[in-house]
C-alpha cells in the first residue's frame, strides 16, 4: 500500500473484507494509506489530534514487517501527548520513520541510446539465461523509445537477431572493443547487469579506467561501487558488519601461503574460491593443508584473489530475489529452497520455490535481512541474496549477494510469472515500481510480491558421461550443462515431472536404476536422487537418510510417499489384481506418468493411457497469475495438473502448436530456443495464434509474451497428446 506523504509503498498483510469510503470523510480526516492495486483505502489519519488508524497488519507475525516500525509511531506519539506537547504533529512522526531520503538522488534522465553488454559464449555457469535477461532488457528500452547498441558475440542468441536491438557488435567482450564501440556510437547509458559475469567484470575495468566518464556514459542501474563491494569478498563482509548482518568467517588470500594461514586461523574444515569468477570456479573443501595447497593453486589459477571460507556444510541454502527502485521501492520476488543442504552450488542443487520447510519466522527474517542488505547496498533493480540457514536454530549467515541478473534471478522469473529483466531494466531508467504494470494482470502494479498457489520445481542436466576421467562427483563448482523447471500442486507431482525432463529415458523417481551406495549419499553425485530411491525401497528410514545426506526430512519423507506407492502398485501386479480408478488418480496425483504407472503393473503405456481415458481421469489446466487468483490474469502461462477439478481458461481451437527443444545439453542448447522464437514471430507476423511447449527457465521462448498460450510442461507423447487433444490445434 502506498503511503501518501512520502509516495512510497509498503508491503503489507492486508484485510480485503471491507474498506473505508474516502468520497465524503468526516472533517479533519485523511486518508493514509491506500491499496496500490485496487486504490481501496488502507488508513485514515486525523488533521490535528493524535490519532490514525491502518487497515492491515503490521505485526511481525502476520507477515512482512515492512510496517512494524508503527506501533514505534503510536509509542512516541502517546509520550508527547502525555508529555503536553502542543507542537504535536503525527503527520511529522509518520513521516520521520517512512520518508526516504537518498544520499545521492538517482539521475531520471533518459538517455537517447543505450549500450547492453551480452554474456558472449556459453560456458558452464554462464548459459542461455542471459539471453533470455538481454532480450527482455532490450524490449523494456524499445517501449521508452531508447535506441539500444547490443556488444554480444554468440550468434545463436535470440537477442542478436534483426529485429530486437537496433544495432548488433559482434565483438570480443574486452574493454578494449567496447570502448570503440563507445568512442563510435557514444551512448549516453551503459547496462552491466544483463550479460552476466562476463559483463560485469568488463564493466568494472572500464571503470576504474575512467572510460565510461571520459565519453560521458552513464552507468545505469546499480552504482559501480556497489557492484565492486558485492564482489569484492572483502569489502563485501566489511559493508555487510556495518548494518549488523554477517558473513560466514572468511579471509580475502592472494598467495598460496595466505591460503594456508588463513584456514589455521579460521578453523579446518573451509571452503576456497575463485573472486570475480562464476559458476563456483576454482571452488572446492579443504579438510587438510595438502587438500587446500591443491584447492587453492587452482583458484589462483583463475584468479589473484581467493576467498577462504568457513565450511557450513549441512545448513540449508535459501536464496531471495529482490528488487529496489531508485525511490526505495524495495519487493521480494521469490524465495528459493535447496534441497541439498549447503556445499553443493545452488546451480547444482535442486530448488524448490517457494521454501517448504522455512517457518513463518525465518522467512520473514531473512525477507527483512535481504531488503537491508539490498538498501545498504544502493542496488537499483534487481538483486539476489544467498544465505546459509542453521536446521536447527534461527543462526544464518549471509553467503553471498549478486547486484545483477542471474541463473537463479532467470528461474525466479518463470516460477512467479514476474518479469524480472524486463523490470530492472525500467528501474535503471528511474521508473518507479508503482508506475510499471504487473504485465500478467495487465491491471496491478509492479509493486507486489507474488503469491503461488503451486511448487516448482528445478533439476539440473549434468552430462558427464559424454567425458572420460571426469568425476561424477558434484560439489562447490559447477559441473551442470542446463536445468528443467517444473510445476505441480504437490512437491511429488513437481519433482517427479522435473525427473522426467532432465531425461526422457527416466520414468520418474524410479528405485530400480541405481544401486545402493552410502557413499554416494554422503558424497553426492549427479545420479544420487536415484540412490536415495532405491535405498527406500531398500527400508532405509527418513531418520537415516538424513544422517546420510543432510537433506531437510520434510523432502525425505515426501520422496518416501513416492516409493511407498510405486511399492503398492507393483504389489497390485504381483497380486493380479486390476488397478482401480482411485489407485490411478492418486497415482497421477503423485506425478506418476502412464509409461511408469504401466511399468510397475507390468502393462503398456497405451493401455494404461486408454484405461485413464475411459475412467475420464484427464490432467486440468491451470494458470500462473502471480497473485494466487486474488486478481483475475490476462497472459496464458499454463501448466497441467491432475490436482484440480476445472480448467482455468477455454479453447477456442485454431492455434498452431510449436515443441520447443527442452534441457540444454551438450550438442542441443540456445540455439534452437533461437529456432523456436523465430518460429513463433513468424507465425504471428502470418495472424496465427500460438502454443508454445518447453520447459526450459533460461530460454526466450518460455517467455509468455513470445505466444499466445505457454505450456510449461514435459515434451513427451503422453503430456504433449493431453495438451493437443485439450486445444484442438489446427496444427503442429
Amino acid at each position: 500500500c502506498i503511503h501518501h506523504d512520502s509516495k512510497r509503498c509498503f508491503m503489507t498483510s492486508q484485510n480485503h473484507g471491507y474498506a473505508v469510503d474516502t468520497t465524503a470523510p468526516p472533517a479533519q480526516w485523511h486518508s493514509l494509506f491506500t491499496n496500490a492495486n485496487d486504490q481501496t483505502n488502507e488508513g485514515i489519519i486525523h488533521e490535528t489530534l493524535p490519532y490514525f488508524s491502518v487497515q492491515f497488519h503490521p505485526e511481525h507475525t502476520a507477515g512482512p514487517e515492512d510496517l512494524e516500525c508503527l506501533f514505534d509511531v503510536f509509542l512516541d506519539t502517546v509520550k508527547q501527548y502525555k508529555a503536553n506537547n502542543v507542537n504535536l504533529k503525527l503527520n511529522d512522526i509518520l513521516n520521520k520513520y517512512l520518508q526516504y531520503i537518498p544520499k545521492e538522488i538517482y539521475n531520471t534522465n533518459i538517455p537517447k541510446k543505450v549500450l547492453i553488454i551480452g554474456s558472449g559464449g556459453l560456458s558452464i555457469g554462464q548459459a542461455g539465461e542471459f539471453d533470455y535477461s538481454g532480450s527482455q532488457a532490450i524490449k523494456a528500452l524499445r517501449e521508452e523509445n531508447i535506441q539500444t547498441i547490443l556488444i554480444n558475440p554468440n550468434i545463436a542468441t535470440v537477442q542478436t537477431s534483426k529485429g530486437l536491438a537496433d544495432k548488433v557488435y559482434y565483438l570480443p567482450l574486452l574493454p578494449e572493443y567496447i570502448e570503440q564501440v563507445i568512442k563510435s556510437e557514444r551512448p549516453g547509458g551503459v547496462l552491466l547487469t544483463f550479460g552476466g559475469q562476463t559483463a560485469l567484470n568488463c564493466g568494472v575495468q572500464l571503470e576504474k579506467a575512467n572510460v565510461f566518464k571520459k565519453y560521458g556514459c552513464r552507468i545505469l542501474g546499480t552504482p559501480i561501487e556497489s557492484i565492486i563491494e558485492t564482489e569484492d569478498r572483502k569489502m563485501f563482509a566489511e559493508k555487510i558488519s556495518q548494518i549488523n548482518e554477517r558473513v560466514a568467517p572468511s579471509e580475502a588470500v592472494y598467495s598460496i601461503e595466505e591460503a594456508l594461514n588463513a584456514a589455521e586461523k579460521i578453523g579446518y574444515p573451509v571452503m576456497t574460491r575463485a573472486a570475480f569468477s562464476l559458476g563456483g570456479l576454482g571452488s572446492g573443501f579443504a579438510n587438510n593443508k595438502d587438500e587446500l595447497r591443491q584447492l587453492a593453486a587452482q583458484a589462483l589459477a583463475h584468479s589473484s584473489q581467493v576467498i577462504i571460507d568457513k565450511s557450513l556444510k549441512g545448513w540449508k541454502e535459501v536464496e531471495y530475489e529482490v528488487v529496489r527502485d531508485a525511490y526505495d521501492n524495495c519487493i521480494t520476488v521469490c524465495n528459493m529452497e535447496n534441497v541439498d543442504p549447503l556445499g553443493i552450488h545452488t546451480g547444482e542443487s535442486i530448488v524448490v520455490a517457494p521454501s517448504q520447510t522455512l517457518s513463518n519466522r525465518e522467512y520473514n527474517l531473512l525477507r527483512s535481512t535481504a531488503i537491508k542488505v539490498i538498501r545498504h547496498f544502493g542496488v537499483v533493480g534487481e538483486c539476489n541474496i544467498q544465505y546459509a540457514l542453521n536446521p536447527h536454530s534461527e543462526e544464518y549467515y549471509i553467503i553471498e549477494v549478486n547486484a545483477r541478473l542471474s541463473r537463479s534471478s532467470a528461474l525466479a522469473s518463470k516460477a512467479t510469472g514476474y518479469p524480472l529483466a524486463y523490470v530492472a531494466a525500467k528501474l535503471a531508467l528511474g521508473t518507479s515500481l508503482l508506475d510499471i504494470k504487473n504485465t500478467v494482470t495487465g491491471e496491478t502494479t509492479a509493486c507486489f510480491e507474488p503469491s503461488l498457489d503451486y511448487c516448482v520445481v528445478k533439476i539440473p542436466r549434468w552430462d558427464l558421461s559424454k567425458f572420460l576421467r571426469v568425476s561424477t562427483k558434484i560439489g562447490s563448482s559447477m559441473k551442470s550443462v542446463g536445468e528443467v523447471m517444473a510445476i505441480g500442486r504437490k512437491f511429488e507431482e513437481a519433482f517427479q515431472k522435473a525427473l522426467r525432463m532432465v531425461d526422457e529415458n527416466v520414468r520418474g523417481f524410479d528405485p530400480n536404476l541405481q544401486k545402493i551406495n552410502d557413499d554416494n549419499l554422503k558424497e553426492p553425485t549427479d545420479k544420487r536422487m536415484f540412490v536415495i530411491a532405491a535405498s527406500l525401497k531398500a527400508g532405509y528410514t527418513v531418520d537415516r537418510l538424513h544422517d546420510l545426506t543432510k537433506i531437510d526430512r520434510w523432502f525425505l519423507q515426501k520422496m518416501k510417499n513416492i516409493i511407498d506407492f510405486n511399492t503398492y502398485l507393483e504389489n497390485l501386479s504381483t497380486k493380479k489384481e486390476t488397478i482401480t480408478r482411485e489407485t490411478l488418480l492418486y497415482a497421477k496425483r503423485y506425478g506418476f506418468s502412464d509409461k511408469q504407472i504401466a511399468a510397475s503393473i507390468k502393462s503398456t503405456e497405451l493401455a494404461v493411457r486408454k484405461q485413464r481415458e475411459e475412467h475420464n481421469i484427464l490432467p486440468f489446466v491451470k494458470q500462473i497469475d502471480t497473485v494466487a487468483a486474488e486478481w483475475p490474469a490476462t497472459t496464458n502461462y499454463l501448466y497441467l495438473t491432475y490436482n484440480a477439478s476445472s480448467h482455468d481458461l477455454e479453447y477456442p481451437g485454431g492455434h498452431i502448436m510449436v515443441i520447443g527443444s527442452g534441457v540444454y545439453r551438450i550438442g542441443s542448447s540456445v540455439e534452437f530456443d533461437w529456432c523456436a522464437v523465430g518460429c513463433l514471430r513468424e507465425l504471428r507476423k502470418l495472424n496465427k495464434k500460438t502454443i508454445m511447449v518447453n520447459y526450459n527457465p533460461e530460454t526466450v521462448s518460455t517467455d509468455y509474451d513470445m505466444c499466445d498460450r505457454l505450456y510449461f510442461e514435459e515434451i513427451s507423447f503422453e503430456v504433449v497428446m493431453d495438451i493437443y487433444n485439450i486445444v484442438n490445434p489446427e496444427a503442429s
